[in-house]
């Protein structure tokens, strides 16, 4: 238990990071839930962490009526992933790299802490939780799940963001993707996990 939970703020933490440091400074988005919460904030101001919360409630009621492992498990990765969203937000300015660099990196960072949560049987918010409820009736992989999910967010924000911003928001999520796939390939195939 204790592992799964120290999986669960790794997780988290990096996805704070990956988003503040790399993703905001230029406007970036990711995909799902997380995508979402950065629209709100681009467009309207609103802290991404607290808007995953609100807009995720629904997806969480249908997973406490479908798998109510599952949204034990991911509730807690919904609340400490959006407060380190949100907590990491001051330091936004801290370090700029150049945009392909902050583009790779934030990927990386995001892709390797939705990939540990998912591989704890946790999820971000919304979208990995509804990623994660498909793969578990369908066999699907999550990872992939997510990366067309985050897809479909990604072209609904081009109009906010313009389209530097999009292209490297395509490597970015790409690169999430990548990332959460690798992670997530062996847990969907033989079922192992960290726990």
């Amino acid at each position: 238990m204790f592992k799964g939970f120290f999986i669960l703020v790794i997780g988290s933490i990096l996805i704070g990071i990956g988003i503040n440091l790399y993703f905001v400074p230029y406007h970036f988005l990711d995909g799902g839930m997380i995508g979402i919460g950065l629209i709100f904030h681009y467009w309207f101001g609103f802290m991404p962490g607290l808007t995953i919360i609100l807009l995720s409630i629904p997806l969480y009621v249908i997973a406490y009526f479908k798998d109510r492992t599952l949204f034990y498990n991911s509730i807690h990765g919904l609340w400490l992933s959006s407060f380190m969203i949100d907590f990491f937000y001051q330091w936004h300015d801290f370090y700029v790299l150049p945009p392909l660099f902050s583009a790779l990196v934030g990927g990386t960072l995001v892709g390797v802490g939705i990939g540990l949560m998912l591989r704890s049987d946790s999820a971000t918010g919304g979208t990995d939780l509804l990623a994660q409820l498909i793969s578990k009736s369908f066999g699907f992989n999550a990872g992939k799940l997510i990366f067309v999910i985050d897809s479909i967010v990604l072209l609904i924000g081009w109009s906010i963001i313009g389209l530097e911003s999009f292209l490297y928001s395509l490597f970015a999520i790409s690169t999430v993707g990548f990332f959460t796939t690798i992670l997530t390939h062996h847990k969907d195939s033989d079922g192992y996990s960290f726990r």
